[in-house]
């Protein structure tokens, strides 16, 4: 049996998308407590990209069919979505396979089929479409435990979030706001920044911009290019949370002398648990949440789809129809 599938077929640190291919791959097989799901949706993340340069993905791996997120249809007709952090728990796996994602180890979500552990399947909430549920599983799950576990934020309090547009920025904004946080962003684009405010960001500004007060907490995703502003813009006692740093690793250090003698927080968080997956599933039910879907294209268009995340050239989420 075989399937159409996006993967990746070489690694090209220089021109990612040059490795990216359409055809058919080998349908999955599910090995003792695991489920194939036929996928209805899947989502685009950095990590797609990340993927093809080889970026937690060896040649050794390859042909490795790409995508983290996805809602479908279990083998019992149950509407689904896939929680995509394999071995986290030892469900599946077995106790002492170190933790990874879709597409490091085991095929992903850009194909009519996938295979996961019996273990990282949810129910999909009715009032989710696929193509909306889709979009949860690794950026608005990043952007969930960011918020809710980390920033040690709640209702009434601040929040900036650097670089309004990315998924996980965006994903942030709405959930923040709709939890009671008053809001800030930033974006070098005007046009995001008043899409950041329309989702509800009390304001948008340009960074590096001083906001109108101090927040307790910022998100950070974006790195070496916003940090100095990032720990500028915290009260005392705030809280710093990076997730990712897309303009580079390594920010200058200047800042530390205002992170100590303000008691400033700076901690990390990668994705979320099925868990806190769960819980913004619920949390989008309940209050009307809905991801930002800022394209979808059908499976076969998966490289306008590589193109668009790679040139920054979107607002939300691309979404591809298997």
């Amino acid at each position: 049996m075989v399937m159409y599938a996006a993967y990746a077929a070489r690694i090209d640190r220089d021109e990612p998308l040059n490795g990216l291919e359409l055809g058919e791959r080998p349908a999955p097989q599910a090995p003792p407590g695991w489920a194939v799901v036929d996928v209805r949706a899947a989502s685009l993340n950095h990590h797609d990209l990340w993927s093809l340069r080889g970026v937690g993905l060896g040649e050794d791996a390859l042909p490795m069919i790409l995508g983290c997120d996805a809602a479908g249809v279990d083998a019992d007709g149950n509407e689904v979505v896939l929680h995509s952090v394999i071995g986290q728990t030892g469900h599946g796996v077995g106790p002492d396979e170190p933790r990874s994602l879709l597409t490091e180890r085991y095929h992903g979500t850009f194909a009519e089929q996938v295979a996961v552990p019996a273990w990282n399947v949810l129910p999909k909430p009715k009032e989710l479409t696929f193509e909306e549920a889709a979009c949860l599983p690794t950026a608005w799950l990043t952007a969930y435990r960011m918020l809710f576990t980390h920033a040690g934020v709640r209702p009434g309090d601040s929040v900036l979030v650097q670089g309004a547009g990315g998924g996980v920025a965006t994903a942030a904004i709405v959930l923040g706001a709709a939890a009671g946080l008053r809001m800030y962003a930033t974006s070098r684009d005007e046009g995001k920044r008043r899409r950041a405010e329309d989702l509800g960001a009390e304001a948008a500004v340009e960074p590096g911009t001083r906001l109108p007060r101090r927040v307790d907490a910022v998100l950070e995703t974006v790195g070496a290019a916003t940090w100095s502003h990032s720990v500028k813009s915290l009260s005392p006692g705030g809280t710093l949370v990076i997730s990712g740093a897309t303009s580079g690793p390594n920010p200058p250090a200047g800042e530390l002398q205002r992170i100590f003698f303000l008691e400033l927080k700076v901690v990390g968080s990668t994705m979320g648990s099925k868990e806190e997956l769960a819980g913004l599933l619920n949390f989008c039910a309940a209050k009307g949440v809905r991801p930002v879907i800022d394209t979808v294209l059908p499976l076969d268009r998966a490289p306008e789809g590589f193109a668009k995340m790679a040139g920054g050239d979107l607002f939300g989420k691309v979404v591809l129809t298997p």
